[in-house]
């Protein structure tokens, strides 16, 4: 399975907009409540699983096809914060368009400069 950009970021979202996820309980996800009808429950635990391992989101992977999580971590809202705006969101995918792939810190470095473009910095 590959990393999927875009799925990343609306993880986080809603991650980020679930009042349930503050940090004081564990949560285990249903694939069917996220709203992700073209997302199977497999794709969506890889990419948590991967939100995960890269301490963007504090979880627990388990033997569950989906993880439990408790809240973003630090780094997890940092990354999150840099492409939340749709406008960004969409300009940092255009310039990394045509390349086989992209690291994590490549997308966030890109979102970053739009963000100083947009600023006038």
């Amino acid at each position: 399975m590959h990393r999927d950009m875009d799925l990343v970021r609306e993880l986080l979202l809603r991650i980020d907009q679930d009042p349930s996820l503050d940090g004081t309980r564990w949560v285990h996800f249903d694939p069917s409540e996220l709203g992700m009808p073209d997302r199977s429950p497999e794709e969506i635990g890889y990419h948590l699983d991967m939100l995960i391992e890269c301490n963007f989101v504090k979880g627990q992977i388990g033997m569950e096809t989906i993880p439990i999580v408790c809240k973003l971590t630090w780094d997890g809202h940092e990354f999150l914060d840099g492409i939340r705006d749709p406008d960004i969101w969409n300009k940092t995918k255009k310039r990394v368009e045509g390349l086989a792939s992209v690291t994590l810190k490549v997308v966030a470095a890109i979102a970053e400069a739009e963000i100083k473009r947009k600023l006038g910095l």
